[in-house]
């Protein structure tokens, strides 16, 4: 009489059983490993971390371009439905422009011949580094984003970022091939600005929502909903002038200012090299602090 053969399944249930049974303490007892590593050598931790994320920049920009290309296709289709309306709008906007040059054009000329007398000195041309967003996941921060260019192309920390919108945030990490920014929008985040309009000097807060606070302002400030934000350069770690955004609320809840970047739709950013010093230097660098809490 012949034997019956011996089916797969019958030989594999004992072993898939054992794995289900211990597969979660084993994840235990690993991410209690990977937490004590990272509590003893910190260092080493951070060029694990960075030496990852430069391995997976080549695959994650590929990634990334289908669905920049499918955002795209999505946007000029919802452009279209609103060309009508968009073109009156222009038309509107197209007339106040051409009234606001006239004055713009005196008051450069003014600006000009006063600066003459008062021997002022611009500050430097930026040396700028492009790049494209190709992630805002993974790393110590909640908000933040990936660019594929680092320190190869230039790119250090401490830059200001910028989109065509406006102020992005703050390179906080920098491999050879990628750089992190650290969002205006994050915890971490304090960046000194200046209300536009009636120059009161303030510190714009990041508390993971889309709308940062504004602290720190004069007890006499008067400032109103409407007035832009721009940064004030102080301390000489960001360069002044850069649009943030825009203030939108003022009550209990504190002054809340809405970015003028959409982070939705964060493609393409710069850096901005100015070559400031500033006034915090970051430890075993000599490079300008990032405006960051650490």
């Amino acid at each position: 009489m012949s034997r019956r053969p011996v089916s797969f399944s019958k030989v594999a249930q004992p072993v898939r059983s054992l794995m289900q049974r211990f597969a979660f303490s084993a994840l235990f007892v690993t991410a209690f490993a990977l937490m004590l590593m990272g509590k003893a050598d910190i260092v080493l931790v951070e060029r694990t971390r960075v030496a990852v994320n430069d391995a997976m920049v080549p695959v994650l920009d590929i990634l990334s371009q289908p669905a920049a290309s499918i955002t795209k296709t999505i946007d000029s289709v919802s452009e279209l439905h609103d060309l009508h309306g968009e073109l009156e709008r222009l038309k509107a906007e197209n007339k106040r422009l051409r009234q606001w040059h006239h004055v713009a054009t005196g008051l450069e000329a003014e600006n000009r011949a006063l600066r003459g007398l008062a021997h002022f000195v611009p500050p430097p041309d930026p040396a700028i580094i492009s790049g494209r967003a190709i992630s805002n996941t993974g790393g110590p921060f909640v908000r933040s984003v990936l660019v594929n260019v680092g320190s190869r192309d230039g790119v250090r920390r401490g830059l200001a970022t910028v989109s065509g919108a406006g102020f992005v945030g703050v390179v906080v990490e920098v491999g050879e091939l990628h750089s992190r920014v650290l969002l205006i929008t994050d915890l971490n985040s304090q960046i000194p600005v200046v209300v536009q309009t009636t120059r009161d000097p303030g510190v714009l807060s990041g508390d993971n929502s889309n709308r940062p606070r504004l602290l720190f302002l004069p007890q006499n400030a008067k400032i109103s909903t409407g007035n832009p934000v721009v940064t004030s350069g102080e301390g000489g770690v960001l360069p002044a002038g850069i649009p943030v955004g825009v203030i939108t609320a003022i009550g209990d809840s504190g002054i809340r200012v809405k970015p003028f970047v959409d982070w939705e739709r964060l493609e393409y950013v710069q850096f901005l090299d100015y070559r400031l010093g500033g006034v915090v230097k970051i430890p075993g660098t000599g490079l300008a602090g990032t405006g960051t809490r650490e």
